[in-house]
Order: structure tokens, then sequence, then C-alpha cells
């Protein structure tokens, strides 16, 4: 083969996995609209109250102090009176064992005995503990074994753990007292493909919903209009990533929205989404810096001067 065959093979090849994705994506997305417009969540009543919640953040882009580690992942630390939840595990990018989230664990006394639940918001390798577990679809708090027996674990979608009982939920459903979660919502996504994401819905009694989401990729117009078709409380307040990276973080700008690729995420949609947030004032809004950019953090905090706070490991969200 000589070296304009060999150009020309490599372009058909090009060509034909553009149009591969494009295809995929453009049916996914349709496909996702359907099942958006056709999905109808029953309002939860029996949700109940908890009295004390509090958020520590484990595993994110910036840290409160020193010793701690910092990471491009998520993963917080949920006490919602006597439950204690994990939501997401971080990615572990080097493979390391203990990885970054169990020695942020220990620096900030944080044991296995002391959680009760996993809920993991969509198997993104920057939730379930890097590429293996993704690959693998299931998910790991380090590269070594970490057993999770007793433990309970609610997915968006089909994963297994070698431990964990595991509980994939594929609608709305009320976890514990005053905690539920929103159910998996689809978004087809350019690259990453066909993500389901699901959020955490937890009632501050006296106060109202807090929204804790893991990366916001159904955007977070709709992970509230859930809401409030499950719940007919205030938002109080949103916690968590909304997939705002409009200026910097450039992989995460094409890769992560639902926009064909020469439209990614981009200024208009943090408008949009700030527009919408102002209908229902919440009290308490915290943007994980690992999705959206320092512009549209800035943003939300020159829109919500009072209510906003930034989200760092080790540095505790009180309600």
């Amino acid at each position: 083969m000589n070296l304009q065959t060999g150009l020309l093979v490599v372009i058909v090849v090009l060509a034909l996995l553009s149009l591969g994705l494009a295809a995929r994506f453009f049916f996914g997305r349709r496909r996702a609209e359907r099942l958006w417009a056709s999905t109808r969540c029953e309002a939860i009543k029996d949700l109940g109250t908890v009295s004390h919640l509090t958020i520590l953040p484990l595993i994110d882009d910036q840290v409160a102090a020193e010793g701690l580690t910092p990471e491009a992942g998520v993963s917080y630390l949920i006490r919602a009176d006597e439950m204690t939840i994990l939501f997401d595990a971080g990615m572990n990018r080097a493979g390391e064992h203990p990885s970054p989230l169990l020695r942020n664990m220990e620096k900030l006394g944080v044991t296995l005995e002391q959680i009760d639940a996993i809920v993991i918001s969509h198997l993104h390798l920057d939730h379930v503990g890097g590429f293996r577990y993704q690959r693998q679809r299931s998910f790991g708090l380090s590269a070594g074994p970490v057993a999770l027996d007793g433990k309970r674990a609610f997915l968006p979608t089909d994963m297994t753990h070698p431990s964990a009982a595991v509980e994939v939920l594929e609608a709305p459903r009320r976890l514990a007292n005053g905690i539920a979660s929103l159910g998996p919502i689809p978004r087809q996504l350019f690259f990453f493909g066909w993500t389901l994401e699901q959020s955490l819905a937890i009632h501050v009694e006296g106060k109202g919903l807090v929204l804790i989401v893991g990366c916001g990729h159904p955007g977070i117009q709709r992970i509230v209009e859930r809401a409030e078709k499950l719940f007919d409380l205030p938002i109080y307040a949103i916690i968590g990533g909304l997939h705002f990276p409009v200026t910097t973080k450039p992989i995460q700008r094409y890769v992560g929205t639902d926009n064909w690729p020469w439209n990614p995420a981009n200024k208009q949609s943090v408008k949009s989404a700030i527009a919408e947030l102002k209908k229902r004032s919440p009290r308490l809004l915290a943007l994980s810096p690992h999705d959206s950019c320092d512009w549209s953090r800035a943003a939300f905090r020159q829109a919500f001067p009072a209510a906003y706070r930034e989200v760092r490991v080790g540095e505790a969200l009180e309600m």
C-alpha cells in the first residue's frame, strides 16, 4: 500500500466514524426527547423530612485545606439525620490504592462503617472511580478491593458490584425518610453517547428541597422541572455539577453536552439557566468546579450573591 492509498483509507475510515457518531447522536437525541416527553412521574407525597443536612465534598477540583487531594471527579458525603450516603466515587485517574477518595476520607475522619448507602449519579469514569469501572459497568472506591458488604447501592442504569446490594432505579423513588432519587433523566451526548443521570432531592424541615447533582448532563432546567413534578415543595438549594465549561475545560466543553461539536457549551446556556433559577429564588447555590469554568461560576456568584457558595473538598455545606 503506497502513501496515497494509505491516506485515502484513513480519510474514508474517519469519515465513516464521523457519520456513525453523527447518526448515533441524531437518533439518540430524538429518543431522549421522546422519552422525556412521554415520562409521567407520579408525585411522591410521603417523602418526609430531615431536620439536619450536611454535604461534605470528598472529591472535587478544589480543596479547602492542605493535605487534601484535588481530583477531576466528584464524590460527596451526605449526612441526613441518621442516614449517611456516599454520592459518587470520584475518578482515581492514576489507579491508586488507596485512592484519593480513601485518602481524603481518612484525612476528614470518614470511615466506610459510617456509610449506609451509595448513590451513583451516572456511569462516567469521573463518578464511578475510573475508566476500568466504567468499562465493567461497575463502580469502585479505590483500585484495590474495598468491601461494601451490606451496603445498598442505588444506580441509574444497569451496573454491578461484587459486594454491595445493587438496586437499579428506573423511575423516581423515595430512598429513606426525607430522601428521594429524581430517577434517571436521559441525555444523548455526542461523544459519550446515551447517558442516564439521577440526582437526589432531600427535604429539609422548614426550608424545602435540596437538590444534589453529579454532573448536570440533563440540564438544570430539566432537573428542577422533574423535582417540581414530584414534590409540591420550594427549591431551597442546588449543590453540585451543572456542566457549564464555556470558557475553559475544553474537553468537557465539547464531549459533555448534548450539542453538536460545532455548537458546544456557551455563555447563553449559562444565562438561560440563571434566568430559570431566578424564578425559584434558591437560598443556597453551590456549583462544583469539576465541570463548570471560572466564568460560569462567577456568573452564578454575581446573579445570586447572597446564596452562592463554592464547593471545596473538606468544606461542609450545612443546612
